[in-house]
């Protein structure tokens, strides 16, 4: 197939792009600034300006700035939306026949201990509200015929990801913790199944609409911390206080304290294995 990557600079699309050449895609990467390879094409979202190659098959659209890389304000929090609705509004219109866009598993907001998969309906926090935007952008796609997923990607371990490299320095000094109780749920993933699971879509024409890209095992925090803290060698007994988030993020330590009891079905009904099901050993994986 033809592919088109937008975001593809990411620790993400980074991972993605030489495993789709790998399955012997033709993979093209759009880039905001002058292209340095031949297999890069310049677009510009804001000026709703896109160079897709002819006969593209299909689109994977990672776009989207960082949720926890700044501390949230009103302006970050307008960057957060418009950084992923708006190069996906310009991608919906391009009339391709696969859009496989990104999203989160924070579209379902807090879940507490009740157990939710793609069925569920979604919450009503920030994160939930830009979730159903982002996912409402590829409306124009899937309104054209085009085949569109939308993947709710949850927590991916990589040393590299914003979720684990903020943590790796304060776990092996033997400062880190569980977050308040440790009682909320984490969704998580390896990059290495996130990877293959997203190849997994893109050759199974069953599927599409939403798709959880999370592990069949989501652990509270509290387990997560213990995982963690033996993965790196570090004891980690002492909590970490919501205040002490808050001063750091702001906003944001609402939704580090929200619980997110997230499982896939769609991917294990269309044939999905995770080959890192177990947490310590895609903990293990994701550290070396």
């Amino acid at each position: 197939m033809r592919i088109v990557v937008a975001g593809g600079s990411g620790f993400l699309g980074g991972a993605l792009m030489p495993a789709l050449r790998a399955a012997g895609h033709e993979v093209t990467q759009l880039v905001r600034r002058p292209p340095a390879r031949p297999e890069q094409r310049r677009w510009d979202p804001v000026a709703g300006v896109v160079d897709l190659p002819e006969d593209t098959d299909a689109v994977i659209n990672l776009c989207g700035a960082g949720v926890a890389d700044r501390r949230w304000n009103d302006e970050v929090k307008r960057d957060l939306r418009d950084s992923r609705v708006v190069p996906t509004k310009l991608l919906a219109r391009q009339g391709i026949p696969l859009l496989v866009n990104a999203s989160g598993v924070g579209f379902y907001g807090d879940t507490g201990d009740r157990v939710v998969d793609e069925s569920a309906g979604p919450g009503d926090d920030f994160l939930a509200r830009l979730a159903i935007d982002w996912e409402g952008a590829t409306d124009a796609a899937r309104e054209a015929g085009a085949r569109v997923i939308n993947l709710r990607t949850g927590n991916v371990l990589h040393r590299s990801s914003g979720f684990l490299k903020p943590q790796l320095l304060p776990f092996r000094l033997g400062i880190g913790g569980r977050l308040g109780s440790g009682r909320q749920w984490v969704p998580w993933i390896s990059r290495n199944d996130w990877v293959r699971a997203v190849l997994h879509i893109v050759a199974d024409d069953r599927i599409s609409g939403p798709v959880n890209l999370v592990g069949p095992a989501p652990v509270t925090n509290a387990e997560f911390t213990k995982a963690f803290a033996r993965a790196v060698h570090r004891p980690a007994v002492f909590p970490i206080p919501r205040l002490a988030i808050k001063v750091l993020y702001g906003e944001f330590a609402n939704e580090a304290f929200r619980s997110f009891r997230v499982v896939p079905k769609v991917l294990p009904d269309n044939g999905f294995r995770h080959e890192q099901a177990a947490l310590e050993r895609a903990l293990d994986l994701a550290l070396r």
